[in-house]
C-alpha cells in the first residue's frame, strides 16, 4: 500500500524503537586497538599528528593493555618501534627486540583475555624504511624478504603471539609464514593477512608513530588505489595459502572493496581504520567543525556495514565504552 497507509517513519520515532530495529551494530569485542612501543622510553610520548595516540614505554604498554581488556576490546594488535635500525631490520627477528619483548610483557600482563596480536614486517626495523630486503639496485627483494618474514613469525610466535599480521604486501607471503609457523610447532599461532593494502596516502601519520625511515614509496608492492579486482585475487591467493583472516586497509576510502572481499570469501574479514581515517576526524573535531562522538560511532558502523568482522581502530577503548553506554 501507497503512503499515507505506509509510513516508515514509524520504526524511527524514538530512540527505543530505532535501537530495536537497528540492523547493523558494532560489538567492543570486534574491536582491535593499534598499540605502540618504543623501545628506551621511561614515560609514554605523545604522537603529534595522531591526538591521543602515544608511543608507549613498556610499563605504560602493560597498563594499556589491561585497560583495553576493562573495556571488553577484542585485541590489540602491537607495534615495535626501535631504537636503531639497520638494512635488514634484524630488530624484527632478535627475541629481545622490542616488539618481542613487548608481546611476551603484554602476554604475561594480559594472559588470554584478549587477542594478542603482532604486526609481521620489516618496515619499522628497516634503516631504509620499506617493508623488505632491498636488492644492490634499491628495489625491493621479494623472495629475500619471505625468508626474514618466516623468521620473524617464528620469532613472535615463541613470544607468545595469539595471531601474527603479515603486512609487506610481497608475493606468498602467507604461505611462508605459515609453512614456517608449522613446522616450528606453532601450529595454532593463527594468520590474518593483509590481503588488502592500498598505497594510501592516509598512512601518514602513521609513519610519525612508527618513526618512519622510508625513502621512496611503496608503490611497487602495496596496490594500487583504482584496483578493486587485483584484490580479489591477493584475498584469493592469501586464502588458498592458508590465511585464517584478511584484512582490507585503509577502511572508509575503501567500504566498496570491503564488502566485495567479504562476498568473496569464508573466512573473517577484518578492516583497518588507518592513521589519516582517525586524523581527520580528530581535526575536525577540534576545530568544532563535528560531533566527535557521534562520527566515531558512525564511521565503525559504516565499516561493520560494509561487512567487516573486526575492525582495527585508534578509537577502540574509548568506542567500546561508547558502544556500552549506547545499548
Amino acid at each position: 500500500m501507497p503512503y499515507p497507509e505506509i509510513r516508515p517513519r514509524r520504526l524511527r520515532r524514538n530512540a527505543a524503537v530505532r535501537r530495536l530495529v537497528s540492523e547493523t551494530r558494532v560489538d567492543p569485542a570486534e574491536l582491535v586497538v593499534p598499540m605502540f612501543v618504543k623501545e628506551g622510553l621511561t614515560e609514554p610520548r605523545a604522537v603529534a599528528s595522531l591526538p591521543g595516540v602515544l608511543q608507549h614505554s613498556r610499563d605504560s604498554l602493560r597498563k594499556a593493555a589491561v585497560e583495553a581488556v576493562q573495556a571488553g576490546v577484542g585485541g590489540i594488535m602491537l607495534f615495535g618501534v626501535p631504537a636503531s635500525r639497520d638494512a635488514t631490520g634484524s630488530g624484527g627477528i632478535d627475541p629481545n627486540g622490542i616488539l618481542n619483548v613487548a608481546i611476551r610483557d603484554v602476554v604475561s600482563e594480559v594472559g588470554d583475555a584478549t587477542v594478542v596480536m603482532s604486526d609481521l614486517c620489516l618496515d619499522e626495523f628497516t634503516s631504509h624504511g620499506h617493508c623488505g630486503l632491498l636488492t644492490p639496485e634499491g628495489d625491493v627483494d621479494n623472495d629475500a624478504t619471505l625468508v626474514a618474514y618466516a623468521e620473524m613469525a617464528v620469532a613472535q610466535a615463541a613470544a607468545g603471539v595469539d595471531v601474527v599480521g603479515p603486512s609487506g604486501m610481497m608475493d606468498g607471503q602467507v604461505g611462508v609464514v605459515r609453512r614456517a609457523l608449522d613446522a616450528a610447532g606453532h601450529q595454532d599461532v593463527a594468520v590474518l593477512a593483509y590481503a588488502v593494502k592500498y598505497a594510501s596516502a592516509f598512512f601518514g601519520p602513521f609513519r610519525d608513530a612508527v618513526e618512519s625511515a622510508l625513502e621512496g614509496d611503496r608503490r611497487a608492492y602495496q596496490q594500487d588505489p583504482a584496483n578493486l579486482r587485483e584484490s580479489l585475487r591477493e584475498v584469493e591467493l592469501d586464502v588458498a595459502e592458508g590465511a585464517d583472516m584478511v584484512m582490507v586497509k585503509p577502511a572508509l576510502p575503501y567500504l566498496d572493496v570491503v564488502s566485495a572481499v567479504r562476498a568473496a570469501v569464508d573466512v573473517p574479514v577484518a578492516a583497518y581504520q588507518v592513521s589519516g581515517e582517525y586524523a581527520m576526524v580528530e581535526a575536525a573535531a577540534a576545530n568544532g567543525w563535528v560531533d566527535r562522538e557521534r562520527m566515531i560511532l558512525e564511521t565503525l558502523t559504516s565499516i561493520r556495514r560494509a561487512g567487516a568482522q573486526i575492525i582495527l581502530t585508534y578509537w577502540a577503548v574509548e568506542a567500546a565504552q561508547l558502544l556500552r553506554q549506547r545499548y
